[in-house]
């Protein structure tokens, strides 16, 4: 993979510092762990919306990236659409790639 964003979610998912999926964010937004949520562009609005009303008591980011479902997925290797950062260097070095739709 030649894409540097795409690159390091799946370095983060293979260091087990990712929650893929809804529910899986939901909860590490939850508990504290989320610092970043990553959404694939053809997400749906009420997913994303949902996402955006857990993360905003903890001004926890949520965006949309350039990306679709299908390529965020082939990143960590997992089908989803969302990908939520559990670890504060990781989201920073994602979010200062500018990746963002």
């Amino acid at each position: 993979m030649n894409n540097k964003f795409l690159s390091l979610l799946g370095i983060a998912r293979k260091a087990g510092r990712v929650s893929l999926g809804f529910e899986q964010s939901l909860s590490s937004l939850h508990s504290g762990a989320a610092k970043a949520v990553f959404c694939a562009k053809d997400l749906s609005e009420k997913t994303k919306r949902g996402l955006v009303l857990a993360a905003q008591n903890d001004a926890i980011p949520v965006v949309t990236v350039q990306y679709t479902l299908e390529e965020l997925s082939m990143a960590v290797g997992q089908r989803t659409g969302i990908v939520c950062v559990n670890d504060a260097g990781f989201a920073k070095a994602l979010l200062q790639r500018g990746e963002i739709q």
